[in-house]
C-alpha cells in the first residue's frame, strides 16, 4: 500500500506525495509549488520518481518543470490535454493502468472542469486522486465542459468502494457544506457532517481526505436522484442531468 503524505500549499491547495515502500518509488500529485514539495521529500527521506498531473491548471502543474529538472522524474498526465501539461513524458487516459512501484493506478477520464481532466485510483491503497473533479461535498466548476459531461464523469466513479479515500486538491469543504445544506436540508448525514466540518475548521484542522461513502451520502453533486434535493430545487422527477446542472448553477451563484 502507498504511504500518502499531504502538503498544504498556496491558500487552499493540497499536494500529495505517494510513496511505495517496497520499491522506493515516490510520486507527487499536482505539484502547484516546489519548495514545499522538496521540503517534504527531505523530511520523509524519499526520492521523487514521478509527477502525476490531473489537469493543466497552473495550481496543479506549476512545479512540474523545476521539479523534473532537479529530480529527472517522469511526468504523467492526461492524453486528452497533453499539449497543456508542462514536461509530460507519459500520456494516459480512460482505462489505462500505470504502476508506481508495486502500486497500480487505474486512470479515469473525467472531463468537465477541464476538457482533459483525469483521476487516478489506486485500488489496493483505497486512494483516489481526483484533482478538481470531486471535492469534499462538492465538484469542480465547469470551465471547459457541460453538465452532461461532468455528470458522466462523476458517474464513472460512483461504484468505487465506499472506503476509498478522496484525496481532492482543495480545502473547500466548509463553503461546500454551507451550500449543500441549502439544497438538501433534511439530509441527516449532511447536517451531522456540516457540524463536524465547522468544528474542524474552527480549530484550524483539515477536512480532507474524506471517504467515497461520505461523498455518496452527503455530496449534492453525486445525489441528483435524491428526492429531498429534487424537491428543494422544484424538479421532482426531472432528468438527473438537469438536476445536476441546476445544482451546479446554484453553487456558482451561491
Amino acid at each position: 500500500m502507498l504511504e500518502i503524505h499531504q502538503i498544504p500549499v498556496l491558500s487552499d491547495n493540497y499536494v500529495y506525495l505517494a510513496h511505495d515502500a517496497a520499491t522506493g518509488d515516490t510520486a507527487v500529485v499536482d505539484p502547484a509549488t516546489t519548495d514545499e514539495v522538496f521540503a517534504a521529500l527531505e523530511e520523509k527521506g524519499w526520492t521523487l520518481t514521478h509527477i502525476l498531473n490531473t489537469h493543466h491548471h497552473l495550481d496543479h502543474v506549476g512545479g512540474n518543470e523545476v521539479i523534473k529538472a532537479k529530480t529527472g522524474c517522469t511526468i504523467l498526465g492526461p492524453r486528452a490535454d497533453a499539449d497543456r501539461i508542462p514536461g509530460i513524458d507519459v500520456q494516459v487516459g480512460d482505462g489505462d493502468t500505470y504502476a508506481l512501484g508495486t502500486s497500480v493506478a487505474k486512470v479515469f477520464d473525467v472531463p468537465g472542469h477541464t476538457r482533459g481532466h483525469i483521476a487516478y485510483w489506486f485500488e489496493d491503497s483505497d486512494a483516489l486522486f481526483c484533482g478538481d473533479t470531486v471535492f469534499a461535498l462538492g465538484c469542480g466548476r465547469l470551465f471547459e465542459g457541460t453538465p452532461a459531461q461532468m455528470w458522466h464523469s462523476l458517474s464513472k466513479l460512483k461504484d468505487l468502494p465506499e472506503q476509498t479515500k478522496v484525496y481532492c486538491a482543495h480545502e473547500y469543504t466548509q463553503g461546500n457544506a454551507a451550500f449543500a445544506i441549502t439544497v438538501e436540508p433534511d439530509n441527516a448525514a449532511l447536517v451531522a457532517r456540516k457540524q463536524w466540518v465547522d468544528e474542524r475548521r474552527a480549530n484550524g484542522e483539515r477536512t480532507v481526505p474524506s471517504t467515497w461513502g461520505e461523498e455518496l451520502a452527503t455530496n449534492p453533486f453525486l445525489r441528483p436522484d435524491s428526492p429531498d434535493l429534487q424537491k428543494t430545487l422544484g424538479m421532482v422527477g426531472a432528468d438527473v442531468v438537469e438536476v445536476f446542472g441546476e445544482t451546479r448553477k446554484r453553487k456558482d451563484n451561491f
